[in-house]
């Protein structure tokens, strides 16, 4: 499991553990977030961009890759870096607003989402881990 350094208690402006940091987010994770703080709808990027819907929404939920030409025209338009949208490092957003103290309830649920993608990370790790070693073992017996 992460250190609580890197889950709970974050500091959302660290690129190293903040909210959209490269091991708290995902690229899709951020573009959408970069979208979403431009005010911008998923179909008003993609006709911007000149591109499907379908193609904005693969990227954001990171099932394709934009090619460099489309990643330089995201960073312009939304303002960030593509240094952030790929790393979580550079100009980039920091991270949704946090809940004001009036809202401890649901500063509670944040920290818990926070924990879970973290331990969520951790077993998809350990599984691709444990994936590659059964697969080396049924390579070896079939030889």
């Amino acid at each position: 499991m992460a250190p609580e350094s890197e889950i709970g208690n974050a500091d959302p402006g660290n690129s190293e553990t903040g909210w959209f940091s490269e091991a708290a987010a995902t690229f899709g994770d951020r573009l959408a977030g970069a979208r979403e703080a431009a005010g911008m709808s998923q179909a008003e990027l993609a006709r911007r961009l000149g591109v499907r819907l379908k193609t904005l929404a693969d990227w954001e939920n990171d099932l394709a890759d934009p090619r460099a030409n489309r990643l330089q025209m995201l960073a312009g338009m939304l303002n960030v870096s593509i240094m952030w949208l790929l790393t979580g490092r550079g100009d980039g957003l920091d991270g949704p607003p946090e809940p004001g103290p009036s809202d401890a309830a649901a500063r509670a649920l944040l920290d818990e989402l926070r924990a879970l993608k973290a331990e969520a990370t951790d077993l998809a790790q350990r599984m691709g881990r444990l994936e590659k070693r059964l697969r080396a073992r049924f390579a070896g017996a079939e030889a």
